[in-house]
Protein backbone atom coordinates (compact mmCIF):
# COMPACT_ATOMS: atom_id res chain seq x y z
CA UNK A 1 0.00 0.00 0.00
CA UNK A 2 1.31 3.65 -0.48
CA UNK A 3 2.88 5.55 2.07
CA UNK A 4 0.06 7.31 4.33
CA UNK A 5 0.23 11.22 4.33
CA UNK A 6 -2.38 13.63 6.36
CA UNK A 7 -2.75 16.85 4.71
CA UNK A 8 -6.52 17.27 6.16
CA UNK A 9 -8.88 17.89 8.82
CA UNK A 10 -12.10 15.87 9.30
CA UNK A 11 -14.83 17.33 11.37
CA UNK A 12 -16.27 14.10 13.67
CA UNK A 13 -19.08 13.65 16.20
CA UNK A 14 -18.80 11.85 19.30
CA UNK A 15 -21.79 10.24 21.16
CA UNK A 16 -21.71 13.03 23.45
CA UNK A 17 -21.44 15.80 21.23
CA UNK A 18 -17.83 16.12 21.45
CA UNK A 19 -16.29 17.81 18.04
CA UNK A 20 -13.28 18.04 17.15
CA UNK A 21 -10.95 18.20 14.38
CA UNK A 22 -8.14 15.51 12.60
CA UNK A 23 -5.07 16.79 14.37
CA UNK A 24 -1.32 15.77 12.90
CA UNK A 25 -0.26 12.68 13.53
CA UNK A 26 3.45 11.39 14.11
CA UNK A 27 3.67 7.36 13.78
CA UNK A 28 6.73 6.21 12.33
CA UNK A 29 4.87 4.75 9.29
CA UNK A 30 3.41 8.30 8.51
CA UNK A 31 4.79 11.33 6.66
CA UNK A 32 3.98 14.42 7.83
CA UNK A 33 3.28 17.61 5.49
CA UNK A 34 1.08 20.30 7.08
CA UNK A 35 -2.38 19.78 7.40
CA UNK A 36 -5.24 21.89 5.00
CA UNK A 37 -8.52 22.14 5.23
CA UNK A 38 -10.59 20.03 3.35
CA UNK A 39 -14.62 19.61 3.69
CA UNK A 40 -16.43 16.61 4.13
CA UNK A 41 -18.37 16.36 1.00
CA UNK A 42 -15.20 16.05 -1.08
CA UNK A 43 -13.20 13.59 1.19
CA UNK A 44 -13.40 10.49 0.34
CA UNK A 45 -12.94 9.54 -2.88
CA UNK A 46 -9.75 7.55 -3.90
CA UNK A 47 -7.75 5.58 -2.24
CA UNK A 48 -5.28 8.60 -0.98
CA UNK A 49 -8.28 10.16 0.75
CA UNK A 50 -8.97 6.76 2.80
CA UNK A 51 -5.24 6.82 3.48
CA UNK A 52 -5.91 10.35 5.46
CA UNK A 53 -8.90 9.25 6.69
CA UNK A 54 -7.24 5.92 8.51
CA UNK A 55 -4.83 8.41 9.58
CA UNK A 56 -7.04 10.58 11.62
CA UNK A 57 -8.29 6.87 12.88
CA UNK A 58 -5.17 6.14 14.55
CA UNK A 59 -4.51 9.49 15.75
CA UNK A 60 -7.53 9.10 17.99
CA UNK A 61 -6.27 6.20 19.25
CA UNK A 62 -3.02 7.63 20.19
CA UNK A 63 -4.97 10.22 21.99
CA UNK A 64 -7.15 7.79 23.92
CA UNK A 65 -3.62 6.34 24.90
CA UNK A 66 -2.15 9.75 25.84
CA UNK A 67 -2.98 8.75 29.45
CA UNK A 68 -3.48 5.18 29.70
CA UNK A 69 -0.66 4.42 31.82
CA UNK A 70 -2.62 6.75 34.86
CA UNK A 71 -5.19 4.32 34.52
CA UNK A 72 -3.48 0.59 33.88
CA UNK A 73 -0.91 1.46 36.23
CA UNK A 74 -1.15 4.32 38.45
CA UNK A 75 -4.30 3.44 39.75
CA UNK A 76 -2.63 -0.10 40.85
CA UNK A 77 -0.04 -0.67 43.42
CA UNK A 78 3.20 -0.34 41.67
CA UNK A 79 3.82 3.48 40.83
CA UNK A 80 2.51 6.13 43.27
CA UNK A 81 2.65 10.08 42.28
CA UNK A 82 5.19 10.59 44.94
CA UNK A 83 5.37 14.15 43.96
CA UNK A 84 2.88 16.48 45.00
CA UNK A 85 3.13 19.22 42.45
CA UNK A 86 0.57 17.27 39.92
CA UNK A 87 -2.67 17.41 41.42
CA UNK A 88 -4.35 15.68 39.34
CA UNK A 89 -2.35 12.66 39.69
CA UNK A 90 -2.20 12.97 43.05
CA UNK A 91 -6.17 12.01 43.11
CA UNK A 92 -5.94 9.87 40.09
CA UNK A 93 -3.27 7.77 42.78
CA UNK A 94 -5.62 7.76 46.11
CA UNK A 95 -8.98 7.04 44.08
CA UNK A 96 -10.13 10.53 44.49
CA UNK A 97 -9.79 11.77 40.90
CA UNK A 98 -11.01 10.60 37.36
CA UNK A 99 -9.09 13.44 35.35
CA UNK A 100 -7.45 10.27 32.95
CA UNK A 101 -10.59 8.68 32.60
CA UNK A 102 -12.17 11.53 31.35
CA UNK A 103 -10.13 11.92 28.78
CA UNK A 104 -10.27 8.32 27.70
CA UNK A 105 -14.03 8.81 27.37
CA UNK A 106 -13.25 11.72 25.08
CA UNK A 107 -10.40 10.45 22.86
CA UNK A 108 -11.90 7.45 22.46
CA UNK A 109 -15.24 8.65 21.71
CA UNK A 110 -13.76 11.12 18.45
CA UNK A 111 -11.82 8.30 17.59
CA UNK A 112 -14.78 5.45 17.25
CA UNK A 113 -16.60 8.54 15.23
CA UNK A 114 -13.58 8.36 12.90
CA UNK A 115 -13.70 5.14 12.24
CA UNK A 116 -17.27 4.88 11.91
CA UNK A 117 -17.25 7.55 9.49
CA UNK A 118 -14.55 5.93 7.41
CA UNK A 119 -16.66 2.66 7.67
CA UNK A 120 -19.36 3.97 6.25
CA UNK A 121 -17.90 6.16 3.68
CA UNK A 122 -15.72 2.98 2.10
CA UNK A 123 -18.91 0.74 1.66
CA UNK A 124 -19.52 3.55 -1.15
CA UNK A 125 -16.67 3.33 -3.45
CA UNK A 126 -14.21 0.91 -4.99
CA UNK A 127 -10.53 1.07 -4.25
CA UNK A 128 -7.77 -0.94 -4.00
CA UNK A 129 -6.98 -2.48 -0.55
CA UNK A 130 -10.58 -1.74 0.65
CA UNK A 131 -10.58 -5.06 2.63
CA UNK A 132 -7.56 -3.90 4.30
CA UNK A 133 -9.02 -0.72 5.11
CA UNK A 134 -11.69 -2.25 6.33
CA UNK A 135 -9.99 -4.48 8.65
CA UNK A 136 -7.82 -2.18 9.82
CA UNK A 137 -10.31 0.49 11.05
CA UNK A 138 -12.19 -2.05 12.94
CA UNK A 139 -9.05 -3.17 14.66
CA UNK A 140 -8.36 0.63 16.04
CA UNK A 141 -12.11 0.95 17.09
CA UNK A 142 -12.38 -2.62 18.61
CA UNK A 143 -9.43 -1.74 21.03
CA UNK A 144 -10.76 1.91 21.68
CA UNK A 145 -13.91 0.15 22.53
CA UNK A 146 -11.70 -2.61 24.51
CA UNK A 147 -10.70 -0.09 26.63
CA UNK A 148 -13.74 1.55 27.03
CA UNK A 149 -15.75 -1.23 28.50
CA UNK A 150 -12.89 -2.34 30.57
CA UNK A 151 -12.70 1.09 32.95
CA UNK A 152 -16.83 2.13 32.59
CA UNK A 153 -18.47 -1.36 31.73
CA UNK A 154 -21.50 -0.79 29.66
CA UNK A 155 -21.40 2.65 27.63
CA UNK A 156 -22.82 3.96 24.55
CA UNK A 157 -22.22 1.31 21.65
CA UNK A 158 -21.81 3.39 18.31
CA UNK A 159 -21.30 2.12 15.14
CA UNK A 160 -22.76 4.67 12.57
CA UNK A 161 -22.51 8.52 12.37
CA UNK A 162 -25.01 10.12 14.66
CA UNK A 163 -26.84 13.31 14.83
CA UNK A 164 -26.61 15.70 17.39
CA UNK A 165 -30.25 14.42 18.19
CA UNK A 166 -29.65 11.10 18.15
CA UNK A 167 -26.61 11.34 20.27
CA UNK A 168 -28.67 12.98 23.33
CA UNK A 169 -30.87 9.68 22.96
CA UNK A 170 -28.07 6.88 22.69
CA UNK A 171 -27.45 5.34 26.17
CA UNK A 172 -25.69 2.89 27.64
CA UNK A 173 -25.35 -0.98 26.05
CA UNK A 174 -24.22 -3.39 28.22
CA UNK A 175 -20.93 -4.97 27.65
CA UNK A 176 -21.28 -8.26 26.81
CA UNK A 177 -23.22 -6.62 23.64
CA UNK A 178 -19.82 -4.70 22.76
CA UNK A 179 -17.65 -7.77 23.29
CA UNK A 180 -20.16 -9.98 20.85
CA UNK A 181 -21.45 -7.76 18.60
CA UNK A 182 -17.92 -5.28 17.93
CA UNK A 183 -14.92 -5.92 19.60
CA UNK A 184 -14.58 -9.84 19.10
CA UNK A 185 -16.11 -9.79 15.55
CA UNK A 186 -14.05 -7.15 14.17
CA UNK A 187 -10.65 -8.54 15.88
CA UNK A 188 -11.60 -12.26 14.00
CA UNK A 189 -12.13 -10.33 10.72
CA UNK A 190 -8.21 -8.47 11.39
CA UNK A 191 -6.87 -11.81 12.18
CA UNK A 192 -8.45 -12.82 8.91
CA UNK A 193 -7.55 -10.10 6.41
CA UNK A 194 -4.98 -7.97 7.77
CA UNK A 195 -1.50 -8.25 6.80
CA UNK A 196 1.38 -10.57 8.61
CA UNK A 197 3.64 -8.03 8.28
CA UNK A 198 4.28 -4.53 6.81
CA UNK A 199 7.88 -2.96 5.13
CA UNK A 200 9.27 0.30 4.92
CA UNK A 201 7.07 3.36 6.00
CA UNK A 202 4.32 0.98 6.47
CA UNK A 203 5.52 -0.53 9.49
CA UNK A 204 3.67 0.35 13.12
CA UNK A 205 0.23 -0.59 11.14
CA UNK A 206 -2.12 -3.03 12.56
CA UNK A 207 -1.00 -6.83 11.55
CA UNK A 208 -2.45 -10.33 11.87
CA UNK A 209 -0.31 -10.75 14.71
CA UNK A 210 -1.80 -7.50 16.72
CA UNK A 211 -5.10 -8.83 15.89
CA UNK A 212 -4.86 -12.43 17.07
CA UNK A 213 -2.91 -10.78 20.16
CA UNK A 214 -5.82 -8.68 20.95
CA UNK A 215 -8.23 -11.41 20.50
CA UNK A 216 -6.23 -13.43 23.03
CA UNK A 217 -6.02 -11.05 25.63
CA UNK A 218 -10.39 -10.27 25.02
CA UNK A 219 -10.54 -14.20 25.63
CA UNK A 220 -8.65 -14.09 28.56
CA UNK A 221 -10.81 -10.74 30.21
CA UNK A 222 -13.72 -12.99 29.62
CA UNK A 223 -12.61 -16.17 30.93
CA UNK A 224 -12.75 -17.78 27.80
CA UNK A 225 -9.59 -19.64 28.19
CA UNK A 226 -10.16 -22.01 25.87
CA UNK A 227 -10.33 -19.62 22.98
CA UNK A 228 -7.61 -17.80 24.76
CA UNK A 229 -4.82 -20.51 24.04
CA UNK A 230 -5.92 -21.41 20.92
CA UNK A 231 -5.59 -18.05 19.29
CA UNK A 232 -2.32 -16.89 21.66
CA UNK A 233 -0.76 -20.47 20.42
CA UNK A 234 -1.66 -19.16 17.02
CA UNK A 235 0.70 -16.27 17.41
CA UNK A 236 3.85 -18.41 18.85
CA UNK A 237 4.41 -20.01 15.57
CA UNK A 238 4.47 -16.36 13.62
CA UNK A 239 7.52 -15.24 13.84
CA UNK A 240 7.70 -13.47 16.88
CA UNK A 241 10.84 -13.77 19.92
CA UNK A 242 11.91 -12.13 22.61
CA UNK A 243 14.69 -9.99 22.53
CA UNK A 244 17.64 -11.27 24.26
CA UNK A 245 18.35 -7.80 25.99
CA UNK A 246 15.33 -6.80 27.72
CA UNK A 247 16.33 -2.87 28.15
CA UNK A 248 16.75 -2.84 24.72
CA UNK A 249 12.95 -3.72 24.25
CA UNK A 250 13.05 0.22 25.01
CA UNK A 251 15.54 1.46 23.09
CA UNK A 252 13.41 4.09 20.71
CA UNK A 253 15.80 3.52 17.98
CA UNK A 254 15.07 0.12 17.63
CA UNK A 255 11.07 0.61 17.81
CA UNK A 256 10.15 -2.34 15.73
CA UNK A 257 12.33 -5.28 16.76
CA UNK A 258 11.07 -8.87 16.70
CA UNK A 259 9.45 -8.83 20.12
CA UNK A 260 7.12 -5.91 18.71
CA UNK A 261 3.19 -6.79 18.15
CA UNK A 262 1.68 -3.14 18.01
CA UNK A 263 2.87 0.03 19.55
CA UNK A 264 1.09 3.51 19.90
CA UNK A 265 3.58 5.48 17.85
CA UNK A 266 5.61 8.38 18.87
CA UNK A 267 8.58 10.49 17.26
CA UNK A 268 10.06 13.64 18.35
CA UNK A 269 10.71 14.67 14.82
CA UNK A 270 10.52 18.38 14.35
CA UNK A 271 6.59 19.61 14.30
CA UNK A 272 5.51 15.83 15.18
CA UNK A 273 3.45 15.27 18.55
CA UNK A 274 5.83 12.80 20.58
CA UNK A 275 5.04 10.72 23.38
CA UNK A 276 4.40 12.89 26.56
CA UNK A 277 5.13 10.16 28.70
CA UNK A 278 9.37 10.65 28.37
CA UNK A 279 8.59 14.14 30.19
CA UNK A 280 5.84 13.14 32.96
CA UNK A 281 7.97 9.94 33.95
CA UNK A 282 11.45 11.85 33.91
CA UNK A 283 12.91 13.21 37.21
CA UNK A 284 13.85 16.78 37.08
CA UNK A 285 17.01 16.53 37.56
CA UNK A 286 20.25 18.08 35.62
CA UNK A 287 22.27 14.48 35.55
CA UNK A 288 19.11 13.07 33.24
CA UNK A 289 18.56 15.96 31.49
CA UNK A 290 22.45 15.93 29.83
CA UNK A 291 22.02 11.99 29.34
CA UNK A 292 19.37 12.15 27.23
CA UNK A 293 18.89 16.00 26.27
CA UNK A 294 15.75 16.32 27.29
CA UNK A 295 14.35 19.86 27.23
CA UNK A 296 11.16 21.49 28.71
CA UNK A 297 9.40 20.91 31.80
CA UNK A 298 10.01 17.31 33.72
CA UNK A 299 7.03 16.26 35.77
CA UNK A 300 8.55 13.97 38.17
CA UNK A 301 5.63 11.44 37.92
CA UNK A 302 5.05 7.54 37.58
CA UNK A 303 6.78 7.12 40.75
CA UNK A 304 7.91 3.09 41.05
CA UNK A 305 7.40 2.21 44.69
CA UNK A 306 10.74 0.71 46.21
CA UNK A 307 8.15 -2.16 47.43
CA UNK A 308 7.49 -3.03 44.03
CA UNK A 309 11.61 -2.89 43.09
CA UNK A 310 12.39 -5.20 46.00
CA UNK A 311 9.89 -7.88 44.33
CA UNK A 312 13.32 -8.43 41.76
CA UNK A 313 15.64 -10.47 42.12
CA UNK A 314 19.10 -9.25 42.40
CA UNK A 315 20.26 -10.76 39.31
CA UNK A 316 17.20 -9.83 37.47
CA UNK A 317 17.59 -7.82 34.40
CA UNK A 318 14.52 -5.93 34.46
CA UNK A 319 14.69 -4.54 37.82
CA UNK A 320 17.14 -1.30 37.17
CA UNK A 321 14.81 -0.13 33.96
CA UNK A 322 11.55 -0.91 35.70
CA UNK A 323 12.53 1.16 39.07
CA UNK A 324 15.77 2.49 38.85
CA UNK A 325 17.56 4.73 41.45
CA UNK A 326 19.93 5.97 40.20
CA UNK A 327 21.61 6.26 35.98
CA UNK A 328 25.04 5.56 34.32
CA UNK A 329 26.06 8.65 32.83
CA UNK A 330 28.43 8.06 29.23
CA UNK A 331 31.27 8.29 30.53
CA UNK A 332 30.08 5.15 32.85
CA UNK A 333 29.75 6.91 36.30
CA UNK A 334 26.67 5.84 37.97
CA UNK A 335 24.80 8.44 39.56
CA UNK A 336 22.35 7.59 42.30
CA UNK A 337 18.83 9.57 42.66
CA UNK A 338 18.86 12.43 44.80
CA UNK A 339 16.88 11.74 47.57
CA UNK A 340 13.72 13.69 46.45
CA UNK A 341 12.73 10.93 44.05
CA UNK A 342 12.59 6.74 45.43
CA UNK A 343 12.96 5.81 41.94
CA UNK A 344 12.34 6.04 38.16
CA UNK A 345 11.21 4.14 35.28
CA UNK A 346 13.78 3.96 32.53
CA UNK A 347 10.81 2.50 29.69
CA UNK A 348 10.31 5.61 27.98
CA UNK A 349 13.29 7.61 28.56
CA UNK A 350 14.35 8.82 24.94
CA UNK A 351 15.22 12.44 23.79
CA UNK A 352 13.12 14.96 23.63
CA UNK A 353 14.35 17.97 21.84
CA UNK A 354 11.52 20.25 22.44
CA UNK A 355 8.91 20.33 25.26
CA UNK A 356 6.38 16.86 25.78
CA UNK A 357 8.16 15.66 22.72
CA UNK A 358 9.65 12.14 23.67
CA UNK A 359 10.71 9.53 20.71
CA UNK A 360 9.92 6.33 23.17
CA UNK A 361 6.46 4.26 21.67
CA UNK A 362 3.83 3.26 24.07
CA UNK A 363 3.87 -0.84 23.73
CA UNK A 364 -0.35 -2.28 23.71
CA UNK A 365 1.07 -5.79 23.11
CA UNK A 366 4.63 -7.68 22.99
CA UNK A 367 5.54 -11.11 22.82
CA UNK A 368 6.10 -11.40 26.38
CA UNK A 369 2.58 -10.63 27.16
CA UNK A 370 1.56 -13.08 24.54
CA UNK A 371 3.59 -16.01 26.15
CA UNK A 372 2.26 -14.79 29.73
CA UNK A 373 -1.32 -14.88 28.80
CA UNK A 374 -0.59 -18.32 27.27
CA UNK A 375 0.68 -19.57 30.73
CA UNK A 376 -2.20 -18.15 32.20
CA UNK A 377 -4.80 -19.79 29.65
CA UNK A 378 -2.68 -23.22 29.85
CA UNK A 379 -2.69 -23.23 33.58
CA UNK A 380 -6.31 -22.10 33.76
CA UNK A 381 -7.01 -25.15 31.01
CA UNK A 382 -5.59 -27.90 33.57
CA UNK A 383 -2.06 -27.72 31.44
CA UNK A 384 -0.21 -26.52 34.17
CA UNK A 385 3.32 -28.16 33.18
CA UNK A 386 3.14 -26.41 30.09
CA UNK A 387 2.14 -23.73 30.95
CA UNK A 388 5.26 -23.59 33.62
CA UNK A 389 7.26 -23.86 30.24
CA UNK A 390 6.15 -21.50 28.77
CA UNK A 391 6.81 -19.08 31.91
CA UNK A 392 9.98 -20.08 31.97
CA UNK A 393 10.59 -18.58 28.84
CA UNK A 394 10.31 -14.65 30.32
CA UNK A 395 12.26 -15.77 33.23
CA UNK A 396 14.92 -17.21 31.56
CA UNK A 397 15.42 -13.92 29.33
CA UNK A 398 15.54 -12.08 32.96
CA UNK A 399 18.12 -14.19 33.54
CA UNK A 400 16.28 -15.30 37.09
CA UNK A 401 15.73 -18.71 38.26
CA UNK A 402 13.39 -21.29 36.80
CA UNK A 403 10.40 -22.79 38.23
CA UNK A 404 9.26 -26.48 38.17
CA UNK A 405 6.58 -28.48 38.89
CA UNK A 406 3.94 -27.34 41.11
CA UNK A 407 0.11 -27.28 41.61
CA UNK A 408 -2.03 -25.09 39.44
CA UNK A 409 -2.81 -22.38 42.44
CA UNK A 410 1.02 -21.96 43.09
CA UNK A 411 1.44 -21.38 39.80
CA UNK A 412 -1.16 -18.82 39.11
CA UNK A 413 0.83 -16.92 41.40
CA UNK A 414 4.24 -17.41 40.29
CA UNK A 415 2.19 -15.78 36.62
CA UNK A 416 0.27 -13.11 38.36
CA UNK A 417 4.26 -11.72 39.73
CA UNK A 418 5.75 -12.49 36.90
CA UNK A 419 3.29 -10.02 34.39
CA UNK A 420 4.35 -7.42 37.55
CA UNK A 421 7.59 -7.74 36.56
CA UNK A 422 8.10 -8.00 32.90
CA UNK A 423 5.43 -5.79 32.16
CA UNK A 424 5.58 -2.53 34.40
CA UNK A 425 4.51 1.02 33.47
CA UNK A 426 2.82 -0.77 30.32
CA UNK A 427 -0.86 0.07 31.26
CA UNK A 428 -1.22 -3.92 32.72
CA UNK A 429 -1.46 -3.78 36.44
CA UNK A 430 -4.86 -2.31 36.95
CA UNK A 431 -6.45 -4.42 34.73
CA UNK A 432 -4.45 -7.46 35.23
CA UNK A 433 -6.23 -7.23 39.31
CA UNK A 434 -9.61 -6.56 38.10
CA UNK A 435 -9.38 -10.17 35.94
CA UNK A 436 -8.23 -11.88 38.92
CA UNK A 437 -10.58 -10.30 40.75
CA UNK A 438 -8.19 -8.91 43.05
CA UNK A 439 -8.36 -4.90 42.81
CA UNK A 440 -10.27 -4.68 45.92
CA UNK A 441 -8.36 -7.22 48.14
CA UNK A 442 -4.53 -5.32 46.82
CA UNK A 443 -5.57 -2.05 46.87
CA UNK A 444 -7.49 -1.36 49.62
CA UNK A 445 -5.14 -0.14 51.98
CA UNK A 446 -4.27 2.65 48.68
CA UNK A 447 -7.98 4.22 49.17
CA UNK A 448 -9.89 1.72 46.78
CA UNK A 449 -13.60 1.14 47.35
CA UNK A 450 -15.74 -1.62 46.74
CA UNK A 451 -17.49 -0.21 43.33
CA UNK A 452 -14.26 1.98 42.14
CA UNK A 453 -13.72 -1.48 40.17
CA UNK A 454 -15.29 1.01 37.49
CA UNK A 455 -14.22 4.32 36.85
CA UNK A 456 -17.14 7.45 37.02
CA UNK A 457 -19.08 8.18 33.55
CA UNK A 458 -17.50 11.72 33.20
CA UNK A 459 -19.84 13.53 35.04
CA UNK A 460 -19.89 16.75 32.19
CA UNK A 461 -21.69 13.77 29.78
CA UNK A 462 -23.76 12.53 32.36
CA UNK A 463 -25.00 16.13 33.10
CA UNK A 464 -25.43 17.15 29.42
CA UNK A 465 -27.52 14.00 28.76
CA UNK A 466 -29.72 14.57 32.11
CA UNK A 467 -31.51 11.89 32.11
CA UNK A 468 -30.40 8.65 33.98
CA UNK A 469 -32.28 6.32 32.10
CA UNK A 470 -30.06 7.01 29.39
CA UNK A 471 -26.97 7.55 30.81
CA UNK A 472 -26.94 6.62 34.25
CA UNK A 473 -23.47 7.17 36.67
CA UNK A 474 -22.07 4.20 37.16
CA UNK A 475 -23.16 3.00 41.21
CA UNK A 476 -21.39 4.77 44.39
CA UNK A 477 -20.37 7.61 42.52
CA UNK A 478 -23.90 10.02 42.21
Amino acid sequence: MKNIKIDIKLLVLSSVLIITTLGSCSEDFIDLTPPSAVTVDVLYTTEADFQQALVGVYTGLREQYGGFWEIGDLRADDVWQEATNQTARVLTDNFQGHTAANNLWTNGYVMINRANLLLEKIQLVDIPNKEIYIAETKFIRALGYFNLVRVFGAVPYITSSLSPEDSYQTGRTDVNTIYNELIIPDLIEGANVLPLQYSGADIGRATQGAAKALLGKVYLTRKNYVEAETILRDVTTMGYELVDDYPSLFDPANKHHAEYIFDIEYTSAPNAAGNTMTSICSANWPVLRSLYGMVGTLHDSCTPRISFRNLFDDEDRRRDISAAVGLTTGEGVFEPLPSRWSAITGKYLSDVPSADNGNSNFPVIRYADVLLMLAEALNENGKTTESIEVLNRVRLRAGVATYSGSPQNEVRSWIELERRLELNMEGHRWFDLLRWEKAFEVLEPLGMEPHMTLWPLPESQVILINDPSILPQNPGYN
